[in-house]
């Protein structure tokens, strides 16, 4: 098996034939799944659009132990490496493998969602959106989201997975009490708290640098049937930061469910303006309201409040002014609208059927996700949003405020300093401007910006990070870094896994201390 895999790697093999290895790869392997050469193509590409790597081939386990074999097979081989893809919503890469094994994780996910009365045991290959509504058959719901469910368990859980609800219940990596991981060494363990911790809270964040997640036990909240969906509009920053931290500060009963902003342009542009905020087409954004004195960058503050149907309509309606009117918005510009549950979770998903339809879904999507600190977040605004992005990123801009102690800092995810920071996510959708700036314009812009954070000292980290050297990589973990490593000493010694994220190099032998 071990003599194949070494020969298919060697570049230089210009005779081998590549379906006839991999067709000996499965067998050699005895894998109830198949090995695809031929789908390597969509392998090689993610949702950034920006970096494509070929890989060996495409696996699609059909199990777990579809999995262990693989890694234990690949931790024979020099060179091999291995990464796992969920929906390939990556960015810039992270879960590619330039001559690698990448496993389709989808394949894992059929049937695979087991709801009880408090969580459910779901596939890391599962989608969100699935999770919600398997869940919701028992009128039940995960307590924390993403604002797009089109995304796999696992994947997210590796990275943190935060929305509007995190204030509340903190990232997804905190809503999570067990983990069934296949480490670097093709050892499928349980892991929780209490059994395999460090495993257990390495994998969370951890950039599926120690294991691929392929189970994990969400917890679960009774499901409300309705949302009241709600944006606000604010001329000043002071203003907005004000009152979206008075709300993810309160408790639970004087609050929001769900609390997120954005920030957007002064002007008519369908993508990036006014036209961006109202919730449906028979309310209009009228700029008459807005004051003489107003700038070319406003921001909005988005809500919604949970209830369900034998609540009287007048009991939602006074729930929703008691807390408005504690609020220091644009008077009037208020946008209001009532949902299902269900179709507020889903809300990004008629984006996506809208950006497929006009080809901006297919295009290239150079994103920046960051942590920024509040200490700094007011700065970050004067040069960033309302001077180099004025006029928008084509996409949306989100800005909200997250809380530092609903995160279990056991776990590998880094964040800023101080209990309150800000989620900045810059969701550039390229096509916006056919006669603008060329992707490549639009990374080297991104690189100023996390250039002008570290050059002004600011207290920040790169969310869904893809930095490119050790240096980089030591400096975003900081003090944690240590740990990172040993972690990786201990579960992926040969670095085998997830090879996209450029943190460590495949190596014969454990790597080095």
């Amino acid at each position: 098996m071990i003599a194949y895999l070494e020969r298919f790697v060697h570049e230089n093999d210009a005779e081998s034939n590549q379906d006839d290895d991999v067709s000996t790869i499965s067998n050699a392997l005895e894998l109830k799944s198949t090995i695809d050469a031929a789908a390597a193509v969509s392998a090689s590409k993610d949702f950034g659009g920006i970096y494509s790597v070929e890989p060996l081939a495409f696996l699609k386990p059909s199990s777990t132990e579809d999995v262990a074999r693989l890694i234990r097979a690949a931790s024979s081989s020099p060179n091999l490496t291995v990464a796992a893809r969920g929906n390939g919503h990556s960015i810039n890469g992270q879960a590619m493998a330039d001559r690698g094994i990448v496993l389709d994780m989808r394949s894992l996910a059929i049937g695979s969602i087991h709801v009880g009365s408090a969580y459910a045991d779901v596939s890391g290959g599962a989608l969100w959106e699935e999770v919600l509504k398997r869940c919701l058959e028992f009128g039940l719901a995960p307590r924390s989201w993403t604002d797009y469910l089109s995304l796999t368990v696992g994947g997210t859980l590796s990275n943190g997975g935060v929305s509007g609800q995190a204030f509340r219940y903190g990232p997804q990596t905190s809503n999570v009490t067990e983990l069934e991981v296949v480490n670097g060494k093709g050892e499928t363990l349980i892991c929780s708290e209490s059994e395999n911790p460090d495993l257990f809270f390495g994998s969370l964040g951890g950039l599926g640098q120690f294991g691929i997640i392929t189970r994990a036990r969400i917890l679960l909240q009774p499901a409300p049937d309705m949302v009241r969906w709600i944006r606000l509009v604010y001329t000043e920053f002071e203003d907005f930061t004000r009152d979206s931290e008075f709300l993810v500060t309160r408790s639970e009963n004087d609050s929001f469910d769900y609390v997120e902003g954005f920030v957007f342009s002064n002007n008519d542009n369908p993508l990036t303006g006014r036209p961006t905020v109202p919730l449906h087409p028979t309310q209009e954004f009228d700029p008459n309201l807005l004051p003489r004195c107003t700038g070319s960058v406003l921001y909005c503050l988005e809500l919604a409040l949970h209830y369900n149907n034998t609540d009287h309509p007048s009991t939602v309606d006074t729930a929703v002014t008691r807390q408005l009117a504690r609020l220091g918005f644009v008077e009037r510009l208020e946008f209001q609208v009532d949902l299902s549950y269900m179709e507020f979770l889903l809300r990004v998903k008629r984006a996506e059927e809208d950006a497929k339809a006009n080809g901006m879904w297919d295009a290239p999507h150079p994103w920046l996700n960051l942590f920024v600190s509040k200490s700094d977040v007011a700065e970050f605004d004067r040069v960033v949003f309302k001077n180099l992005l004025k006029e928008g990123v084509g996409g949306p801009m989100l800005i909200y405020p997250l809380l530092r102690s609903k995160w279990d800092n056991r776990t590998s995810t880094v964040l800023p300093d101080g209990e309150i920071f800000y989620l900045v996510a810059l969701l550039r959708f390229s096509p916006a401007y056919p006669k603008g700036p060329s992707v490549d314009k639009l990374i080297d812009q991104n690189k100023d910006i996390v250039n002008y954070c570290f050059a002004k000292g600011f207290d920040f980290k790169l969310y869904l990070p893809h930095y490119r050297t050790e240096k980089e990589w030591k400096r975003h973990f900081g003090n944690q870094w240590s740990r990172f490593v040993q972690r990786k000493l201990n579960f992926d010694p040969k670095a085998i896994l997830a090879p996209g994220q450029k943190i460590f190099s495949r190596r014969i032998n454990n790597i080095p201390q």
